[in-house]
């Protein structure tokens, strides 16, 4: 993740867009929604427990703007794992499902991806979501702008969208609990 930025903060209206945006079709600022257009392409069980969450039902629900979603993650998310640390119960199931990830009654599930799906809610533009993958105050904020990009953008657009940030060493938490 390139830590040279082009974020601004929400008074300046000029924003530098970063190279990959040239080599991609640069026509509009409204971004392809490749999949499900409900789902987000998540897993039924993940969104199940996201729509039903507490966090995401009463606590994201007060926040209306791409801002207040950027500071939220800022301020919440220490991990990207889908579940919280010690919320999945896999204990009793046998064979084929035994412990494999996404199948059983899940867990708590994580901020992280209560705020991925919130960002989906919210219908983010191409300028927001480079906001999101150039921002300069945390590796998690660029990290939901990687796994928005991957839920969200068509298949043959990834590498544009990943290319430059391919040898960030910027180290962050992917699970939870390290």
């Amino acid at each position: 993740i390139n830590m040279k930025s082009t974020y601004h903060d929400e008074g300046n209206e000029e924003e530098e867009e970063p190279k990959h945006v040239n080599a991609m079709q640069k026509k509009s600022n409204i971004l392809p929604l490749w999949g499900n257009e409900r789902t987000m392409n998540l897993n039924p069980l993940i969104l199940t427990n996201i729509q039903s969450s507490h966090y995401f039902k009463v606590n994201l629900y007060e926040l209306k703007t791409y801002h207040e979603v950027i500071d939220e993650i800022y301020y919440k998310v220490a991990h990207l794992e889908p579940w919280e640390k010690g919320s999945r119960k896999t204990a009793g199931q046998t064979g084929m499902c035994g412990g494999v990830r996404g199948v059983g009654a899940g867990g708590i599930v994580s901020t992280a991806y209560c705020l991925l799906y919130k960002l989906f809610t919210l219908k983010l533009t191409r300028k927001q979501l480079n906001g999101l993958i150039t921002h300069p105050d945390s590796p998690y904020i660029r990290a939901l702008g990687f796994m928005y990009i991957r839920y969200t953008q068509p298949p043959p657009d990834l590498w544009d969208w990943y290319d430059e940030y391919l040898d960030d060493n910027e180290e962050l938490d992917v699970k939870a609990g390290g």
